[in-house]
């Protein structure tokens, strides 16, 4: 059906007498229900009958999943409709064409929540189920179906012009296109019958509210549904008042100028109601029938509803909503409307009284048609000091108080009053008490302005909601102590470092392995507030510097073992001491021995560099007798076990290279030698 250029060709050759029907209406769509903001109100109970179809269109169409040039179609001749799904299930519809010859089309969309409906000629995941082949006569969704949707195509392809029941959910909204390929304005039925949805609301229409104007010559009536503009007749004729001290001489609905049905009614009266209470009646009216829902119901003959008609009076302030705290602004509620032409954006309505003075410097309304029911005022400078603050009604710079929707003006000096808390520190104090080996944080909150509520967090020392704390530290550092304070009203929270320099730590380095002719040197790394050093080097010597000159252990000429400590003390009298063992070796000289025995008596089981301690990038190697490497370290204290693989390997004789830098000489050193495994 849809009709790109060579098809158009083709309809040509074949004789198609449908060639004209491919020129788009290049007429726009005016009259109700043929754009999708004024989309017809339908349900399942109705057969839809339209007699005739204006020739004219709106936008392209996009048909999800159908091929290049069978995707985009406008909306010729359309019409629009719209339900909502009551009861979740299969939707079944079917267009029967007034000439079975014509050929229609169709497309259903889910609305939920789209504000601007013309999104289904962009949106194209609001796509439900369609159809548009070409093939003439009855389509819709039926068991007939086979796919969610048919593409376009020419009337000789008899492509089946019934589509899948799409599934509905309940609680959507949507929106039924049915277009008119057919350039002629023969009409059709639609209906709905045969599907497991639910599309027809069961809610009997009915009146909701009644309110008074303020002159009380005219009410507005809001309903519990949308209410057909067709069956409220004009000359008011639907009510009457109880008690009759006026009659309705008009009604119109709300929204009737530009759709099919509306919620909010007005009425207007034969003369203004005096104050007192009344009856709104429902009837039947001029037009032979009382209001009828989208789907033929009735608001019931009788049906009535209360409302009262108050003396005019002055709108005071009603209400402030709570202030936060050291509030900039503070919202005045009133009951009724006020004019915003009438309040003043210097904020001149109005003065506030309290414990401190503040000063209005603006006021805004939340304006709706010319009225608010809120006026936001803002302050000069933030409210920090607690206490109860009237804010009082005044004349403005515009030469007069506020005024209400009524016209009525607000008295000099009506007032209403709102309370806030005193604003919060969260500074605390704290004590330091220190020993050797702990110190301790005492925080206390002074609980000022009303605080009652703490919260401490004591850097990994727990945690307490007391208005006091104590930590306990067993390592110096910084310490990061934190509050959370409120009074209900109003909170701070502060971050403080406090830093422990009170502990001594002894601690130094060494080398542990040391040649006998090489000097040893310490670094001292301990901290805290020392007083004294005590170096102690086992070999009979000893020192008081903080960093005491190289230590040249004596040569025994064999391998000796030396505890090196330090003891450091502060004024106070505490004290730490650390320990660290020195292996000076027999000698340094490095050698590989010629032969060893793994047989794991602990004599002589390993090969390796031997004294290689200060041998730079060592790399040694082990060669069996076919020149295979079986061994490699870089590392001179890893040693060769005998094994490869896990394996023993048998007695025999195996080379070896060596290379190393001697730090002393500066020089390159590389040796080469043999050795025997012996079993």
């Amino acid at each position: 059906m849809k009709r790109f250029a060579d098809v158009l060709l083709l309809i040509l050759m074949l004789g198609g007498g449908r060639v004209s029907a491919q020129r788009p209406p290049t007429v726009a769509c005016t009259l109700l229900g043929q754009t999708p903001g004024s989309a017809f109100p339908i349900c399942a109970t109705d057969t839809f009958r339209q007699t005739t179809v204006p020739i004219c269109t709106n936008k392209t169409v996009t048909i999800p999943g159908c091929p290049a040039g069978q995707a985009d179609y406008a909306d010729k001749n359309p019409f629009w409709y719209r339900f909502t799904c009551y009861q979740a299930g299969t939707l079944t519809l079917k267009i029967i064409p007034n000439d079975l010859a014509d050929d229609y089309d169709w497309q259903l969309y889910d609305v939920t929540g789209i504000t601007n409906l013309d999104a289904v000629y962009t949106n194209i995941n609001l796509f439900v189920a369609g159809n548009w082949s070409g093939s003439s006569g009855i389509t819709g969704a039926t068991a007939l179906g086979k796919n969610q949707v048919e593409c376009g195509s020419v009337p000789q392809d008899n492509i089946n012009t019934f589509s899948l029941m799409p599934t509905l959910q309940k609680g959507h909204q949507y929106l039924l296109l049915v277009s008119h390929y057919s350039n002629n304005q023969s009409g059709y039925q639609l209906t709905f019958a045969g599907g497991t949805a639910v599309i027809t609301d069961t809610l009997l229409p009915a009146m909701k509210s009644v309110l008074p104007s303020c002159d009380a010559a005219t009410l507005s009536v809001k309903t519990n549904k949308m209410i057909r503009c067709n069956t409220l007749a004009g000359d008011g004729s639907d009510f009457s008042l109880v008690p009759a001290l006026a009659l309705v001489s008009a009604a119109t609905g709300g929204s009737c100028a530009a759709g099919f049905d509306s919620d909010s009614l007005h009425l207007t009266l034969s003369n203004p109601l005096p104050p007192g209470s009344y009856s709104l009646v429902i009837k039947t009216g001029t037009d032979a029938n009382t209001l009828l829902d989208d789907c033929d119901r009735n608001v019931p003959v009788a049906q009535s509803l209360n409302f009262t008609v108050a003396p005019l009076q002055p709108t005071l302030p009603d209400s402030i909503g709570q202030p936060s705290c050291a509030p900039s602004t503070v919202a005045v509620y009133f009951t009724k409307g006020i004019r915003c032409s009438s309040i003043a954006a210097d904020g001149s309505d109005f003065h506030v009284n309290g414990p401190v003075p503040v000063a209005v410097k603006a006021a805004a309304g939340n304006c709706v048609n010319g009225l608010s029911a809120t006026i936001l005022l803002t302050f000069t400078a933030r409210i920090v000091t607690g206490g109860t603050y009237t804010v009082q009604v005044r004349n403005g710079s515009d030469g007069n108080t506020i005024i209400d929707a009524c016209g009525q003006v607000t008295p000099l000096g009506s007032a209403v009053a709102f309370t806030v808390g005193d604003t919060v520190s969260a500074n605390f104090t704290y004590q330091l008490k220190t020993s050797c080996k702990t110190d301790t944080i005492y925080v206390q909150h002074d609980g000022a302005h009303g605080a009652n509520q703490w919260q401490w967090i004591l850097d990994g020392a727990g945690a307490s909601v007391q208005q006091t704390a104590v930590a306990v530290f067993r390592t110096p550092g910084e310490k990061q102590v934190s509050l959370r304070v409120s009074n209900g009203f109003c909170s701070d929270s502060l971050l403080k470092t406090i830093v422990l320099d009170s502990f001594i730590r002894a601690g130094f380095t060494i080398d542990s392995l040391r040649c006998p002719e090489d000097a040893a040197v310490f670094m001292n790394s301990s901290h805290g507030k020392i007083a004294t050093y005590n170096w102690n080097f086992g070999d009979g010597n000893q020192s008081q510097a903080m960093n005491p000159p190289p230590e040249n252990f004596p040569k025994t000429g064999a391998e000796t073992t030396y505890p090196v400590s330090l003891i450091v003390r502060d004024n106070a009298g505490c004290a730490d001491t650390a320990v660290h063992v020195i292996r000076v070796l027999k000698t340094c000289y490095i050698a590989v021995p010629s032969a060893f025995t793994p047989n794991g008596d602990g004599n002589n089981d390993y090969l390796y560099p031997l004294n290689a301690v200060k041998a730079q990038n060592l790399d040694f190697n082990v060669y069996n007798r076919y020149g295979q490497l079986v061994f490699h370290t870089a590392d001179w204290t890893k040693k060769w076990d005998g094994r490869v693989g896990g394996h023993l390997q048998s007695s025999g004789t195996f080379a070896w290279t060596l290379r190393y830098h001697n730090p002393n000489t500066g020089k390159e050193v590389i040796l080469k030698g043999t050795s025997v495994l012996i079993r």
